[in-house]
């Protein structure tokens, strides 16, 4: 039993334990707590706020965590309370197995700004092992020729408690023959060896059976118990000896298993069966057994198991060699355990945040990892890298903590979201690497402006429209997201058209970009506008494009031909003259008419539609000429009437009737002598039949009527030439400026022209009816006032502005 002062030893030690414990609090820096082994859940540590100097608030606001990166935790960090608990057993043999000073480390890492607070725990052994031998018995063949001082090695017992705790002494059960001595290996262990004091004597006592005890040191005190049996046998007077008494190799981790370490040697003098050894690995704990075994033949020492450097990174063992005659030796075998490159590191996410604002500045942190590696040496030395060209980028900021950044400027438009990977590589060889993909998308901002799918527009749309008609649809896209940055809305900007608000004409629908058309519109008058759309998103500030649209109006068919020449009036009677001597093809008069309307809307042409005899005369279908298409004879009528009608090309059609008068006759009497035969209006009708009568009764004053109707006409193609000049007719076609007989043997001596231009320079054009020749323009008067009459009607109507050559 051991002695009181050993009970005081072990008191003392635990006594000092519990004190250094109660004292481990307000550290600065590098926080350290020690507490015994086996403290139930829960149970208070230490208050880390207090000893780190921080206030909840701040553990709070700072998310403050353990960081272990190991698969158990064994402590807690209660934030609300600033106290550090055990959230699981602790087992100091599990943890740390022989280690005398056995304690584990982790972080407490707080964020914005982020800090890191190294803690260590130091973890107390109590007595809660007792020393336990691999055998319950064990047995002994020992020559009575032994020699006295024989040393006989014993089974160590083990006991996986540390300090006083630990395996202190071993006790022989008292006898005559054997005395215990007990040794301390160079590793700390301790182990007993009997060594024979007294001769055995076969004959008296064959068999010794006797009890080692094993003793601890702690309070209460544990022990062990292994019964030793002895057989004594013949004598066998040498023992082997090892060539070497320490064997020092060294072994690869995870070699295979029979991999070859060493091999051990030793001789005996002996001869015989005496001389025959045997070798076994003795002292040697329960996991290091499992790894090594040994040839009892030829002491060849193999790899039996998994051999990993992070767990052990030297052996020492004891191998024994024994002859048949129980005579035995042992040699140390120390092993070196060569670390290899088989651990990959391994990342830890601390924090990540997603999603990240596309106007993040270059440089926002969006997660910190951290990144070990159980290897040593170059083995164990971890870089880290992003894979591919995405805009980020990892700096270590702290040992093993590595920072994720951005690099530049992102763009959720292009990308919307990110699939970031991290390679952790070793520097072994060859090296290791882990990878950690992280999916980081992109939140939007206001930063595109609405974009149309046209940059110009032109749209058409017909003249006389209904108020309110679709014109067309603008279209614009914004490149945002969510249900304000990327909400179009049109707006109609402010402008005018000719004067007037370009919103008198068009409006244009803020959601769906439809323009309508506000009036109606008249090509006559506009035949084209432009004006600017903007397009304008929800986002704040907004954003906004602009194009230009322009329509253009389309003709239609809304105005009939306006009859130039001949013209129309009531009061007097305008007739052509064609003399009976005219031949196929003479050139009677011209219908020159105009159409207000563009393009084919325009293009005229001319029909005969009704004459006093179809087969007299004949009206070209382009130009409006009217020709005689047969030889003028003796009986055919003096008077003429020809009704022309004038059509346009459009869909329908639009026409004009003119009615052309034409007097058959060789002289103004045979013309006179018919002229009361026209139909007339009443009023005119009644004048003319009275000047008929006078002229006829007064020769000499038809005489000077006569005068003064060629110099009216004079008068009259002059003003109208004029009139043409400064006028802004529009534009009608041009005709060749020659019409004569085309037989030459008509009665036209001179040039007769038709001449009516519209250029740019309109006021410099000129518009000539008639020729030279005005004795083929016959105007029938009852006098000659009333010619004057007619003549000033005529004048008036040209200088009316809204007469057709306006």
């Amino acid at each position: 039993q051991p002695s009181w002062k050993w009970r005081f030893l072990f008191g003392f030690q635990w006594i000092q334990a519990v004190l250094l414990f109660l004292s481990s609090h307000a550290v600065s820096g590098h926080i350290r707590y020690s507490i015994p082994e086996e403290m139930k859940k829960d149970s208070l540590i230490g208050h880390i706020a207090q000893d780190l100097g921080l206030d909840l608030k701040r553990l709070r606001s700072g998310r403050a965590r353990i960081v272990t990166g190991e698969s158990i935790q064994y402590t807690e960090l209660k934030v609300d309370k600033g106290t550090l608990v055990v959230s699981e057993r602790i087992d100091r043999e599990q943890l740390c197995g022989e280690v005398a000073s056995c304690s584990f480390s982790f972080e407490v890492i707080l964020e914005n700004p982020m800090e890191l607070h190294p803690v260590t725990i130091e973890v107390l052994d109590v007595n809660d092992h007792s020393p336990v031998f691999k055998k319950t018995h064990i047995i002994l063949e020992i020559s009575e020729s032994a020699n006295l001082g024989a040393r006989f090695v014993l089974d160590s017992a083990e006991d996986p408690d540390v300090g006083v705790n630990g395996l202190q002494n071993y006790i022989l059960t008292p006898n005559e023959n054997f005395v215990l001595k007990q040794h301390v290996s160079p590793e700390g262990s301790k182990y007993a060896e009997m060594v024979l004091q007294k001769q055995l004597d076969r004959e008296a006592a064959p068999h010794l059976s006797l009890r080692l005890v094993a003793l601890d040191g702690g309070n209460p005190q544990r022990s062990g118990t292994v019964n030793i049996d002895i057989k004594v046998l013949d004598a066998n007077d040498n023992a082997p000896v090892f060539n070497q008494s320490v064997y020092k190799t060294i072994v690869t981790e995870n070699s295979a298993a029979g991999t070859h370490i060493v091999t051990v040697n030793a001789t005996d003098a002996d001869s015989g069966t005496n001389g025959h050894i045997t070798y076994s690995v003795s002292n040697a704990k329960s996991n290091i057994a499992e790894l090594l075994s040994i040839d009892p033949h030829s002491g060849v020492l193999s790899v039996a198991g998994e051999i990993d450097f992070e767990k052990d990174k030297k052996f020492e063992i004891r191998i024994d060699a024994k002859d048949q005659g129980g005579l035995t030796d042992s040699s140390k075998v120390i092993i070196e355990v060569v670390d290899v490159n088989d651990n990959p590191p391994v990342i830890n996410v601390m924090s990540f945040t997603s999603p990240v604002s596309e106007d993040s500045p270059p440089g926002t942190t969006v997660g910190i990892i951290n990144v070990k590696d159980l290897d040593s040496g170059d083995n164990g030395q971890v870089s880290c890298k992003i894979e591919g060209n995405a805009p980020f980028r990892i700096k270590s900021n702290l040992r093993n903590y590595y920072t994720l950044t951005t690099d530049s400027v992102l763009d959720r438009e292009s990308v919307l979201e990110y699939n970031i990977t991290v390679i952790a590589s070793d520097s072994g060889k060859p090296p290791l690497s882990a990878k950690r993909i992280f999916n980081l998308k992109v939140s939007d901002v206001n930063d595109n402006a609405p974009v149309f799918s046209q940059s110009a527009y032109d749209a058409f749309i017909g003249e006389n429209n209904s108020p309110g008609v679709s014109v067309l649809a603008l279209s614009a896209e914004d490149p945002d997201e969510n249900q304000n940055n990327a909400r179009v809305s049109y707006i109609l900007e402010d402008s005018s058209v000719n004067g007037v608000p370009v919103s008198s004409y068009v409006s244009v629908s803020a959601d769906s970009g439809v323009i309508h058309a506000v009036r109606s519109f008249d090509y006559e008058q506009i035949k084209d506008f432009q004006f600017i759309v903007k397009a304008q998103d929800g986002g704040s500030p907004p954003l906004s494009s602009n194009v230009t649209v322009k329509i253009l109006i389309q003709d239609q068919n809304d105005n009939p031909p306006q009859v130039l020449y001949p013209v129309q009036t009531g009061g007097s009677m305008v007739a052509e003259m064609v003399p009976r001597s005219a031949d196929v093809g003479y050139l009677v008069t011209k219908v020159v008419a105009v159409d207000v309307d563009s393009g084919q809307n325009a293009w005229l042409s001319y029909k005969l539609q009704k004459a006093t005899d179809r087969a007299l005369f004949e009206v070209g279908l382009q130009n409006g000429e009217i020709r005689t298409i047969r030889q003028v004879t003796d009986k055919d009528a003096v008077k003429q009437r020809l009704t022309v009608i004038v059509e346009d090309n459009g869909q329908p059609s639009r026409s004009a009737t003119v009615i052309v008068n034409v007097a058959v006759a060789d002289s103004f009497p045979e013309v006179l002598s018919e002229f009361t035969d026209f139909p007339h209006d009443k009023e005119y009708n009644d004048n003319l039949t009275f000047y008929l009568v006078l002229a006829l009764a007064v020769v000499s004053f038809l005489f000077i009527a006569c005068l003064v109707v060629i110099i009216s006409v004079k008068i009259y193609r002059w003003r109208q030439s004029r009139i043409l000049y400064h006028s802004s007719l529009p534009v009608i076609p041009y005709y060749p400026p020659r019409y004569s007989d085309t037989l030459g043997t008509g009665t036209l001596p001179h040039v007769y022209n038709y001449e009516v231009c519209r250029t740019t320079d309109s006021r410099k054009s000129e518009s000539k009816f008639g020729g030279a020749g005005s004795q083929n323009m016959l105007i029938m008067e009852p006098s000659s006032t009333g010619t004057m009459q007619r003549i000033q009607n005529e004048k008036n109507i040209l200088d009316e502005p809204d007469s057709p050559l306006e």
